[in-house]
């Protein structure tokens, strides 16, 4: 198998390309990191909000049973 580049500096040059592709990278991996937050950040709000309507199910019946 033959290397691509003589050295890392080379790699990390990208034959001129560089600020382009590590530019993509960092936008991706930046895009990936938001929708990852946003997903952990809804399902915690999600689950407070059912945990919230189990709740209120469980006065609404407590109080229907006391009432007869």
């Amino acid at each position: 198998m033959q290397a691509q580049f003589q050295s890392v500096a080379d790699f990390f040059h990208m034959g001129g390309y560089a600020f382009y592709v590590w530019l993509s990278y960092g936008v991706a991996y930046g895009a990936l990191g938001i929708l990852i937050g946003f997903c952990i950040t809804r399902k915690r709000r999600v689950l407070k909000e059912i945990a919230a309507k189990v709740k209120r199910e469980e006065r609404l019946a407590q109080h229907r049973s006391n009432k007869q």
